[in-house]
Protein backbone atom coordinates (compact mmCIF):
# COMPACT_ATOMS: atom_id res chain seq x y z
CA UNK A 1 0.00 0.00 0.00
CA UNK A 2 1.03 3.35 -1.08
CA UNK A 3 2.23 4.99 2.83
CA UNK A 4 -0.40 8.64 1.54
CA UNK A 5 -2.95 6.43 1.41
CA UNK A 6 -5.08 5.45 4.16
CA UNK A 7 -6.06 2.00 5.23
CA UNK A 8 -10.08 0.75 4.32
CA UNK A 9 -11.75 2.08 7.55
CA UNK A 10 -14.30 -1.27 8.07
CA UNK A 11 -17.68 -1.55 10.57
CA UNK A 12 -18.49 -5.26 10.94
CA UNK A 13 -22.08 -5.71 11.88
CA UNK A 14 -23.07 -9.25 12.85
CA UNK A 15 -24.93 -10.53 16.09
CA UNK A 16 -22.17 -13.26 16.32
CA UNK A 17 -19.18 -12.13 18.24
CA UNK A 18 -17.10 -15.58 16.58
CA UNK A 19 -17.86 -14.03 13.23
CA UNK A 20 -16.90 -10.30 14.16
CA UNK A 21 -13.66 -11.67 15.76
CA UNK A 22 -12.96 -13.71 12.32
CA UNK A 23 -13.67 -11.18 10.08
CA UNK A 24 -10.98 -9.12 12.51
CA UNK A 25 -8.05 -11.65 11.88
CA UNK A 26 -8.83 -12.12 8.37
CA UNK A 27 -8.29 -8.05 8.06
CA UNK A 28 -5.14 -7.82 10.81
CA UNK A 29 -2.91 -9.09 8.71
CA UNK A 30 -3.79 -6.78 5.48
CA UNK A 31 -1.85 -3.20 4.91
CA UNK A 32 -4.51 -1.65 3.24
CA UNK A 33 -7.62 -2.01 5.83
CA UNK A 34 -8.59 -1.96 9.18
CA UNK A 35 -11.85 -3.47 11.43
CA UNK A 36 -12.87 0.40 12.63
CA UNK A 37 -16.18 -0.60 14.71
CA UNK A 38 -18.63 -3.30 15.46
CA UNK A 39 -21.76 -3.50 15.59
CA UNK A 40 -24.41 -6.23 16.95
CA UNK A 41 -27.40 -5.25 15.03
CA UNK A 42 -28.99 -2.79 12.58
CA UNK A 43 -29.86 -0.35 14.85
CA UNK A 44 -26.10 -0.05 16.05
CA UNK A 45 -24.88 -0.21 12.94
CA UNK A 46 -26.53 3.02 12.02
CA UNK A 47 -24.98 4.56 15.15
CA UNK A 48 -21.93 3.52 14.98
CA UNK A 49 -21.73 4.59 10.93
CA UNK A 50 -22.97 8.11 12.03
CA UNK A 51 -20.22 8.37 14.63
CA UNK A 52 -17.05 6.39 12.31
CA UNK A 53 -18.37 7.01 8.86
CA UNK A 54 -16.68 3.46 7.56
CA UNK A 55 -15.15 2.93 4.13
CA UNK A 56 -17.21 -0.10 3.68
CA UNK A 57 -19.44 -1.76 5.94
CA UNK A 58 -19.81 -5.54 6.35
CA UNK A 59 -23.45 -6.03 6.99
CA UNK A 60 -24.99 -9.37 8.40
CA UNK A 61 -29.01 -9.52 7.79
CA UNK A 62 -30.65 -11.97 10.14
CA UNK A 63 -29.91 -10.26 13.18
CA UNK A 64 -32.93 -9.33 16.02
CA UNK A 65 -34.59 -6.21 16.16
CA UNK A 66 -33.91 -3.93 12.95
CA UNK A 67 -32.75 -6.52 11.03
CA UNK A 68 -29.66 -5.90 7.98
CA UNK A 69 -32.15 -4.92 4.83
CA UNK A 70 -33.70 -2.19 7.26
CA UNK A 71 -30.21 -0.93 8.39
CA UNK A 72 -28.92 -1.00 4.93
CA UNK A 73 -31.97 1.20 3.41
CA UNK A 74 -31.42 3.22 6.72
CA UNK A 75 -27.93 3.93 6.57
CA UNK A 76 -28.07 4.76 2.55
CA UNK A 77 -31.07 6.85 3.17
CA UNK A 78 -28.34 9.32 5.10
CA UNK A 79 -25.51 8.92 2.80
CA UNK A 80 -26.18 7.81 -0.39
CA UNK A 81 -22.54 7.16 -0.94
CA UNK A 82 -22.26 4.88 1.39
CA UNK A 83 -20.76 0.97 0.44
CA UNK A 84 -22.16 -1.97 2.06
CA UNK A 85 -21.28 -5.76 1.61
CA UNK A 86 -24.34 -8.26 2.90
CA UNK A 87 -22.50 -11.38 5.22
CA UNK A 88 -25.41 -14.29 5.12
CA UNK A 89 -25.42 -17.64 5.66
CA UNK A 90 -28.50 -17.75 3.25
CA UNK A 91 -28.29 -17.57 -0.68
CA UNK A 92 -31.95 -17.10 -1.24
CA UNK A 93 -32.29 -15.15 -4.44
CA UNK A 94 -35.21 -12.79 -3.07
CA UNK A 95 -33.60 -11.71 -0.36
CA UNK A 96 -30.56 -10.97 -2.23
CA UNK A 97 -32.41 -8.69 -5.04
CA UNK A 98 -33.94 -6.88 -1.41
CA UNK A 99 -30.48 -6.16 -0.05
CA UNK A 100 -29.13 -4.95 -3.67
CA UNK A 101 -32.71 -2.97 -3.76
CA UNK A 102 -31.42 -1.49 -0.97
CA UNK A 103 -28.46 -0.24 -1.63
CA UNK A 104 -25.64 -3.04 -1.16
CA UNK A 105 -22.94 -3.21 -3.22
CA UNK A 106 -21.84 -6.79 -2.26
CA UNK A 107 -23.18 -10.04 -1.44
CA UNK A 108 -21.26 -12.81 0.24
CA UNK A 109 -21.88 -16.10 1.99
CA UNK A 110 -20.47 -16.20 4.91
CA UNK A 111 -18.80 -20.06 4.14
CA UNK A 112 -16.69 -17.90 1.13
CA UNK A 113 -15.10 -15.03 3.31
CA UNK A 114 -11.98 -16.75 3.84
CA UNK A 115 -11.53 -17.13 -0.19
CA UNK A 116 -13.89 -14.00 -1.02
CA UNK A 117 -14.15 -11.39 0.97
CA UNK A 118 -10.82 -9.40 0.90
CA UNK A 119 -11.10 -9.18 -2.74
CA UNK A 120 -14.27 -7.67 -2.29
CA UNK A 121 -14.11 -5.29 0.10
CA UNK A 122 -11.15 -3.94 -2.16
CA UNK A 123 -13.55 -3.93 -5.25
CA UNK A 124 -16.74 -2.68 -3.43
CA UNK A 125 -14.63 0.07 -2.07
CA UNK A 126 -12.96 1.00 -5.91
CA UNK A 127 -17.13 1.65 -6.51
CA UNK A 128 -17.51 -1.40 -8.18
CA UNK A 129 -20.18 -4.18 -7.14
CA UNK A 130 -19.60 -7.62 -6.52
CA UNK A 131 -22.14 -10.73 -5.80
CA UNK A 132 -21.03 -14.22 -5.19
CA UNK A 133 -21.44 -16.32 -8.13
CA UNK A 134 -24.13 -18.76 -7.16
CA UNK A 135 -25.80 -16.06 -5.93
CA UNK A 136 -25.78 -14.38 -9.07
CA UNK A 137 -26.75 -17.27 -10.85
CA UNK A 138 -29.64 -18.13 -8.65
CA UNK A 139 -30.89 -14.42 -9.21
CA UNK A 140 -30.92 -14.93 -13.24
CA UNK A 141 -32.70 -18.41 -12.60
CA UNK A 142 -35.47 -16.99 -11.31
CA UNK A 143 -35.28 -13.44 -12.76
CA UNK A 144 -37.84 -14.23 -15.81
CA UNK A 145 -39.96 -15.60 -13.38
CA UNK A 146 -42.90 -13.77 -11.78
CA UNK A 147 -42.31 -12.35 -8.07
CA UNK A 148 -45.17 -12.84 -5.98
CA UNK A 149 -47.45 -10.12 -5.11
CA UNK A 150 -47.78 -8.40 -1.54
CA UNK A 151 -51.24 -10.33 -0.84
CA UNK A 152 -49.76 -13.90 -2.21
CA UNK A 153 -46.88 -13.94 -0.03
CA UNK A 154 -49.44 -12.68 2.96
CA UNK A 155 -51.54 -16.13 1.96
CA UNK A 156 -48.57 -18.25 2.08
CA UNK A 157 -47.21 -16.95 5.57
CA UNK A 158 -50.34 -18.23 7.12
CA UNK A 159 -49.72 -21.37 5.18
CA UNK A 160 -46.71 -21.78 6.72
CA UNK A 161 -48.23 -21.08 10.31
CA UNK A 162 -50.54 -24.22 9.30
CA UNK A 163 -53.33 -22.11 8.59
CA UNK A 164 -56.37 -23.41 6.71
CA UNK A 165 -58.05 -21.65 3.35
CA UNK A 166 -61.11 -20.55 5.47
CA UNK A 167 -58.99 -19.31 8.78
CA UNK A 168 -56.50 -17.55 5.78
CA UNK A 169 -59.73 -16.02 4.48
CA UNK A 170 -60.89 -14.89 7.95
CA UNK A 171 -57.11 -13.73 8.87
CA UNK A 172 -56.99 -11.39 5.65
CA UNK A 173 -60.91 -10.77 5.80
CA UNK A 174 -60.99 -12.11 2.06
CA UNK A 175 -63.29 -15.22 0.63
CA UNK A 176 -62.02 -18.37 0.84
CA UNK A 177 -62.24 -18.24 -3.04
CA UNK A 178 -59.85 -15.61 -3.59
CA UNK A 179 -57.46 -17.64 -1.13
CA UNK A 180 -57.84 -20.33 -3.39
CA UNK A 181 -56.75 -18.38 -6.66
CA UNK A 182 -53.90 -17.13 -4.53
CA UNK A 183 -52.82 -20.34 -3.91
CA UNK A 184 -53.01 -21.67 -7.29
CA UNK A 185 -51.03 -18.32 -8.38
CA UNK A 186 -48.24 -19.35 -5.65
CA UNK A 187 -48.15 -22.99 -6.84
CA UNK A 188 -47.65 -21.54 -10.65
CA UNK A 189 -45.38 -19.11 -9.45
CA UNK A 190 -43.17 -21.50 -7.70
CA UNK A 191 -43.05 -24.21 -9.46
CA UNK A 192 -44.26 -26.13 -6.28
CA UNK A 193 -46.42 -29.22 -6.04
CA UNK A 194 -48.49 -28.55 -2.95
CA UNK A 195 -48.51 -25.21 -0.45
CA UNK A 196 -46.07 -27.45 2.19
CA UNK A 197 -43.50 -27.12 -1.10
CA UNK A 198 -44.28 -23.89 -2.02
CA UNK A 199 -43.66 -22.89 1.71
CA UNK A 200 -40.37 -24.73 1.48
CA UNK A 201 -39.19 -23.13 -1.87
CA UNK A 202 -40.09 -19.71 -0.15
CA UNK A 203 -37.99 -20.05 2.82
CA UNK A 204 -35.28 -21.27 0.63
CA UNK A 205 -35.19 -18.39 -1.69
CA UNK A 206 -35.60 -16.14 1.15
CA UNK A 207 -39.64 -14.61 0.19
CA UNK A 208 -39.61 -14.68 4.14
CA UNK A 209 -38.54 -16.46 7.04
CA UNK A 210 -39.98 -19.01 9.62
Amino acid sequence: MNQAQAPIRLLTVDDHPLLREGIAALVQHQDDMVVAGEACDGAEALEQFRRLRPDVVLMDLQMPGCDGIAAIAAIRAEAAQARIIVLTTYRGDAQALRALKAGASGYLLKTSLRRELLDTIRCVHAGRRRVLGEVAADIAEHAAGSALSVRETEVLRCAADGAANKQIALQLGVTEETVKVHMKNILEKLGANDRTHAVTIAVRRGIFAL
